[in-house]
């Protein structure tokens, strides 16, 4: 791996305790451990052959490694693991190993070089930590609560109860120092803050969207409208062939701000002005629920980023 050749591309499949790499044009192969050493010696092989290097998001394995290149000026990129799993199955790859989804890895980057995402600033870096782990707390309560009320149907024993009772305590505490946590991250910066209050002068934004936004798509205000429905997926995707037309559907983008804008969608279909006439403008052409709420979202997304673009609070006049 000394002699790769310059602006070369690294694919990395990043595990808890491996990097294996594979080198385009060159395809040679290499692994290293996932520990400082093994960042710093990608991050010098990479600076050697201006190499880009790009890996999967895999839920926070990647995240040393992408802070330790950007740190030492290594052009990095995350790419989406749906992606790469359709460019797999579109190559007729079945089999899988850590060697084979670096290559694949390598080559998705050189088929598309214009997709995957930079590594966000520090604040932004910790906020999506801090959502991602509030909505595992939330999920967690949620089924909590559900079984509490599966316990009362059956008559369950007062065990039970101080069991359930203490856990669910636990959890609101958890919850509840996480947003305050949350909210002093946004407040410590000027930009952050006037971005959340740009948002949640929105009706149908609260504060778990508005922060959501922030975190999951930090281009709020720098792409199109369009741009923005498709990175929550929201964008409709057509199925056409010759003169059959057929339905559109939503998919793709980043699913965790998708369910959240579907939730502030619910709410702006009843309560925001410029919104609900459209809700209901749908309901009464007899279009479905889920068509209408998604439609909503749609709407929804395009008006924040035009707002976060002109840097403007929400009034119906510029909706």
């Amino acid at each position: 791996m000394n002699r790769i050749t310059r602006d070369a591309i690294l694919g990395i499949d990043v595990s808890r305790d491996w990097l294996d790499i594979h080198c385009l044009p060159s395809n040679q192969r290499l692994r290293l451990p996932n520990s400082e050493d093994g960042h710093a010696r990608v991050g010098a092989l990479a600076k050697s052959a201006c190499a880009l290097v790009c890996f999967e998001a895999t839920g926070g394995q990647e995240w040393r490694l992408w802070s330790a290149l950007d740190v030492a000026g290594v052009a990095t990129r995350q790419l989406p693991p749906a992606q790469i799993k359709a460019f797999a199955a579109s190559r007729g790859t079945r089999a899988k190993t850590d060697r084979i989804d670096a290559e694949l890895i390598a080559r998705f980057m050189a088929f598309r070089p214009d997709t995957g995402r930079t590594l966000p600033h520090e604040k932004i870096r910790l906020l999506r930590a801090l959502v991602s782990k509030r909505g595992q707390l939330v999920e967690t309560r949620k089924r909590l609560l559900a079984q509490i009320k599966a316990h009362a149907k059956l008559g369950s024993d007062d065990l039970f109860d101080v069991m359930d009772g203490d856990l669910k305590d636990l959890l609101d505490r958890q919850i509840a120092g996480l947003e305050v946590r949350i909210e002093q991250i946004i407040a410590s910066e000027e930009g952050l803050a006037t971005t959340a209050a740009i948002l949640r002068s929105v009706p149908g934004i609260g504060p778990v969207a508005s922060t959501m936004l922030i975190a999951e798509m930090p281009e709020l205000g720098q792409i199109t409208g369009e741009q923005a429905a498709a990175l929550t997926g929201l964008a409709p995707i057509a199925h056409d062939s010759g003169a059959m037309r057929g339905k559109r559907a939503i998919g793709g983008g980043r699913r965790p701000l998708r369910h959240v804008m579907f939730q502030a969608a619910l709410v702006a279909s009843h309560h925001n002005p410029v919104l609900k006439p459209f809700a209901d403008r749908l309901r009464e052409a007899g279009k479905p629920h889920k068509v209408i709420i998604t439609a909503v979202a749609r709407k929804l997304v395009t008006i924040v980023n035009a707002l976060c673009k002109s840097r403007q609070k929400w009034t119906t006049q510029l909706a």
